[in-house]
């Protein structure tokens, strides 16, 4: 198949393209690996390292990247994308990562007459776009052109099959990880490389350290934590939104590669993963979740959405979202007598064939 996939350039505060990060990458990469030419359409809403285009290898298929700043030419993007597609003639048109970009798939998909499948990586209406009037009529309505529509989670299926009233196939195909990066790794040689106390029990997370994802209820369950335990520390990697606390036995390490992430992961005795009661926690499937897991990390996790699905039957390592104590009683007892969860991970090559042969099925009609 050729395939055109639209989506912006920053993702979950990385470059898609130059850091060829996670579910936004993953696809494309991965479809092409099976065989597909691949042509990625991407706009930089800020200003990038590099702009232009890239090859990547992707044998036996073709990943080319085009990526362009969105001012000045953004009331013109989408007829010159037209231009671009139809010298391309995709057999199928991916479009995600924001409300705009799912809108332009639909809008190319009635000129070019071709299928179109949308990735909705989150509940796109809990992004700040979704405050400007119309972009959630907008978005509903691109959503109902799709043939297929992929969702991060089971709980944001269920939206756009119920609310949304998708006329095409809706799977749930949550992110997951590369298991090159993500795996079970020497703790102490871990926490040699990030410079992290050898003989104290740690406790932390990794990723967007911000109000709204629920990190206040970490910040909270750790000022109650560090008084009945005195050998624990708290360890945080990423940008904070959010003033974190501090002290001798507080790490920030700040925002960090993919890589060294999981270094992070493979330091801590316990990860915690904070989410809230929201519109945006309900659909969500933290990435997190997996990178822990696949790095045989005990976790306690916010009992919220997916992950209340994910870890029924483990409910011991759920805590009630916002709920500091909650969160302090259970990180103390994973923490004095670990468990790990078993939850089965699937890995990106893995995934896209389980959803390429309905995208087959969509093209040969």
């Amino acid at each position: 198949m050729r395939i055109a996939y639209l989506c912006k350039r920053r993702y979950m505060s990385k470059d898609v393209v130059l850091d060829r990060y996670a579910r936004v990458y993953e696809v494309p990469a991965k479809l092409a690996a099976r065989g597909h030419q691949v042509e990625a359409w991407c706009l930089s809403y800020r200003k990038e390292r590099e702009e232009g285009t890239w090859t990547h290898d992707a044998a036996p298929g073709t990943l080319t990247w085009h990526s362009e700043p969105a001012m000045p030419g953004l009331p013109t993007y989408p007829w010159r994308l037209l231009r671009a597609l139809r010298k391309f003639k995709p057999d199928l048109i991916i479009a995600g990562t924001d409300i705009p970009h799912v809108a332009l798939g639909a809008w190319l998909k009635g000129k070019l007459r071709v299928p179109l499948v949308v990735d909705l990586y989150d509940n796109f209406e809990g992004f700040g776009q979704a405050k400007i009037p119309g972009f959630v009529s907008l978005l509903r309505w691109a959503t109902r052109k799709a043939d297929l529509v992929l969702t991060t989670s089971e709980p944001l299926r269920e939206l756009v099959v119920d609310t949304y009233r998708a006329k095409g196939i809706v799977v749930a195909m949550p992110s997951t990880i590369d298991r090159a990066v993500f795996h079970p790794r020497d703790r102490a040689a871990c926490r040699a490389a990030l410079g992290l106390p050898q003989d104290a029990l740690l406790v932390g997370t990794a990723g967007g350290l911000n109000r709204e994802k629920g990190i206040e209820a970490l910040y909270a369950a750790w000022a109650i934590l560090e008084k009945r335990m005195p050998n624990v520390h708290l360890v945080l990697a990423g940008p904070h939104g959010f003033p974190p606390p501090t002290g001798d036995r507080v790490h920030s390490l700040g925002p960090l590669p993919h890589e060294r992430v999981a270094q992070v992961f493979g330091a801590l005795d316990v990860g915690a993963i904070c989410i809230l009661d929201t519109e945006f926690g309900r659909y969500c499937f933290p990435q997190k979740a997996y990178e822990m897991l696949a790095c045989d990390l005990p976790v306690v996790v916010g009992d919220v959405g997916a992950m209340h699905y994910l870890f029924a039957d483990m409910p011991e390592f759920l805590y009630r979202a916002g709920s500091a104590e909650d969160l302090a009683d259970k990180l103390e007892t994973q923490l004095r007598n670990p468990r790990k969860a078993d939850v089965p991970i699937r890995d990106w090559s893995e995934v896209i064939a389980s959803i390429e042969p309905t995208m087959r099925r969509l093209v040969s009609g």
